[in-house]
């Protein structure tokens, strides 16, 4: 039997958080006075929550004692888990169920591989904690995406080689992040935002269990050259 390994990232594949990122990112900003939009949120996307805030105060031309920073961080994730402690099972993505339960039933590896520190718990509430062989989150790397490390670990704890890998990724950084590990890269979201990815679907119901089982077979390959 043919075995991949599936390394889903967390937010805009599995769930979206991303708005409530947004809300919390956006009364952070809003408090320094600078103003934050939608657009500047895409930017951060993948990204730290340190080189998430470091941004929004190079957006704002402000500077902040390392106390007010470390305050700063803690705060917006109060008020991020003030938004995700609400959230269910309703708020999984389309047909992402879907995929789960194909692999699971094909038994391949499936992992999660994402920047969040909050990834266990989000995936308690939404009732997906026990679709995951491994999770790699936040708190288990020292180097964000387009860092390849989160997926090689996920890779490892899937007793999997890298090239046998296959990343769900809605950012740029993530897209790049797999490229960097000579793992197949599927970007979910707009073609013209991950269009270094090696396929790219609008979301998961664009994307048919044939596609998967030829990932599996060995019919479908990486396209795009490992970027150095």
């Amino acid at each position: 039997m043919n075995k991949k390994g599936f390394i889903f990232d967390l937010d805009g594949v599995v769930v979206d958080t991303a708005k409530y990122h947004f809300l919390a990112w956006r009364q952070l900003a809003n408090s320094l006075g600078i103003d934050f939009t939608e657009e500047e949120n895409e930017q951060l996307k993948g990204v730290s929550r340190v080189r998430s805030l470091e941004k929004i105060l190079e957006w704002g031309n402000k500077t902040l004692s390392q106390d007010e920073f470390t305050s700063l961080m803690a705060t917006k994730n109060e008020e991020y888990l003030s938004h995700i402690n609400k959230m269910d099972a309703n708020e999984v993505l389309p047909d992402v169920l879907k995929v789960l339960n194909f692999l699971e039933e094909r038994q391949q590896g499936i992992s999660l591989g994402s920047a969040s520190k909050n990834a266990r718990p989000i995936l308690e509430r939404v009732e997906l904690l026990n679709k995951f062989h491994a999770i790699v989150d936040g708190n288990d790397v020292s180097e964000a995406k387009p860092n390849p490390e989160v997926f090689l670990k996920g890779a490892e704890l899937l007793d999997m080689e890298p090239h046998n890998c296959v990343v769900f990724e809605d950012s740029v950084a993530g897209v790049q992040a797999a490229n960097r590990a000579n793992m197949i890269s599927i970007g979910i979201g707009e073609k013209h935002v991950l269009h270094e990815a090696d396929y790219i679907f609008k979301d998961f119901t664009e994307m048919s269990t044939q596609f998967i089982d030829e990932i599996i077979s060995g019919k479908i390959s990486k396209v795009n050259q490992i970027i150095q």
